[in-house]
């Protein structure tokens, strides 16, 4: 079971954290290599001290385990913006998404009108197995009646997930057959992607986005590969836009995918951790395919690690707008209660000897934190010229083109964020998710007449001759969202394709979604012209 949320996973938690913990921390980076000097022995005597005296000796009873909790993220608060204390139950929740699976029952859901409905039901899975539709809404669990303003999204995870091979009952309304059905679903494993979409662009130009690198990330990878190549595509272009990173291995084994042998892809070095070098293998599958990569704001550590070997060995261009930033290695350190610390250990650095991590101060730093609200006011978003560059970080590619460090990647190929239809009016309906909701309602009404059309440039062309827009400024006023005529206008197309993206989703799949939804991509039209003219895989022009 998965919950439709798209606007990110968002698993760091940003608790406060406790002395003792210094204590278990340093016990265990002790157990894994000798970090720590004697010296510090009194510190640690001292917190333990301090802590059996609060326990013996203070006036009211104290919660220990709360103490810490509420404690320990100070310490680490102290450090870096990436060093941070996970609870066991956050920390279970992200390492969800970096193993690729969790149980449950398989599909994915929202919650409109005080009512649970499927949007989409996972093929294969437990849910699809029993027989379960997208459209349905779930009125009951295990007898129990979940529908109203009480129920949560938390709320409905925890009792549809569960140990794989246990059953859960779920009772729906199957609202065009006006029916009830109830079906006992076993629980079971249900894979979480990293690679959200792949499709064909014209004749032989392969798309593939990849959200996240998970455990999985590049197997996915391969798979969506050789699935291009059998519809023909030559070459390609990798989507990192949005990727907050991941796991640092499937990235250099994406990475080593598309470079000959013996070429620098990263380098990892900090205090107490000697200097390690990855190189390419000379065996990847890809290496002489042309590749772009497109990034943004959003791309971080494992992206830019990514994104950072195919510009520095001059592989392929690097398309959209810098980068985040983050050039620091964690390393997660589990306490025995399920919770962790992850604390950065190193930086990496790009085959340039760049780093790419963007400037901070230890401890709380506002002005990191607010970074990318700063570059927008700056006006970076709208302008290449107006990215800061340091003459002192100043490296050059493989080839000798000029590249900078100290805050993420500068693409080679600059696109502004696109504001075109960008309304008051149009933040008003989207923010209040409008323009997702009537797509699902739209979709639930006609979905049987819309299943004839299997491919997302036939639904895309049917759903052009279907007036969405005045059905769908109906459905916004009865909503109390009017809107002024110009702002409308001008809002018309970007809301038409979102309607179609969404209905696509729920009648195709999310290859349908991302194609119809980036039509009209400012940066993907720019990656297709791009390497459209790469005929080369190794040696890039400087003529476009």
């Amino acid at each position: 079971m998965m919950e439709v949320n798209n606007k990110g996973k968002v698993w760091i938690p940003v608790a406060m954290a406790g002395c003792i913990v210094v204590g278990l921390i340093v016990g265990n980076l002790i157990s894994q290599r000798s970090l720590i000097g004697s010296g510090n022995g009194l510190y640690m005597n001292k917190v333990n001290a301090l802590m059996s005296l609060i326990d013996a000796k203070y006036v009211d009873s104290i919660n220990q385990k709360q103490m810490v909790e509420d404690l320990l993220p100070k310490i680490l608060g102290e450090l870096d913006p990436h060093s941070v204390y996970i609870s066991a139950e956050d920390r279970a929740a992200a390492n969800e998404q970096i193993e690729g699976s969790f149980s449950g029952i398989g599909v994915q859901f929202n919650i409109y009108d005080d009512t649970i409905r499927v949007v989409s039901v996972i093929n294969g899975g437990p849910s699809a197995k029993v027989g379960l539709l997208a459209g349905d809404r779930i009125i009951k669990i295990n007898g129990k009646s979940f529908v109203g303003k009480s129920i949560t999204s938390d709320m409905i995870m925890k009792i549809l997930r569960g140990v794989k091979g246990t059953k859960v009952k779920v009772t729906v309304l199957r609202s065009h057959k006006r029916k009830i059905y109830t079906y006992t679903i076993t629980r079971d494993d249900i894979p979480l992607y990293s690679v959200d979409a792949k499709y064909k662009i014209g004749n032989d130009i392969g798309y593939i986005k990849i959200g996240n690198f998970g455990r999985l990330a590049h197997s996915e990878f391969l798979q969506a590969m050789v699935y291009l190549q059998k519809h023909k595509c030559t070459k390609f272009i990798v989507d990192l836009r949005g990727n907050p990173g991941g796991l640092m291995e499937p990235a250099l084994n994406i990475a080593n995918e598309f470079l000959p042998a013996n070429r620098l892809i990263l380098y990892t070095q900090g205090k107490a951790y000697s200097r390690e070098d990855v190189y390419s293998t000379g065996k990847g599958s890809f290496q002489n395919v042309p590749v772009s990569i497109l990034v943004d704001e959003w791309s971080a550590s494992s992206s830019e690690i990514l994104a950072g070997a195919i510009q520095d060995n001059d592989r392929g261009y690097v398309i959209g707008r810098r980068s985040f930033g983050k050039g620091l290695v964690q390393n997660e350190i589990p306490f025995r209660d399920g919770s962790a610390v992850r604390l950065t250990i190193a930086r990496f650095y790009i085959p340039s000897g760049r780093c790419l991590q963007k400037p901070y101060k230890d401890g709380e730093d506002k002005n990191y934190q607010m970074d990318i609200v700063n570059r927008y006011m700056k006006g970076e978003f709208n302008s290449k010229d107006n990215i800061p560059v340091n003459d002192s970080l100043r490296f050059k590619t493989a080839g000798g083109r000029v590249v900078y460090g100290g805050g993420g990647i500068i693409p080679d190929f600059f696109i502004p964020l696109d504001t075109t239809g960008m309304t008051s009016w149009y933040n008003k309906v989207s923010n209040a998710g409008l323009i997702y909701s009537f797509a699902y309602s739209y979709t639930d009404v006609h979905r049987d007449s819309m299943k004839i059309y299997n491919t997302p440039n036939k639904l895309s062309f049917y759903l052009d001759d279907q007036n969405l827009i005045p059905k769908f400024l109906e459905y916004a006023e009865s909503k109390n969202y009017k809107g002024r005529l110009e702002f409308i206008e001008k809002s018309f197309p970007i809301i038409l394709t979102q309607i179609k993206a969404y209905i696509a989703r729920n009648i195709l799949n999310e290859d349908a979604f991302w194609e119809i939804l980036q039509e009209e991509d400012l940066t993907l039209t720019k990656a297709v012209e791009v390497i459209t003219k790469s005929n080369n895989a190794t040696v890039l022009d400087d003529h476009f």
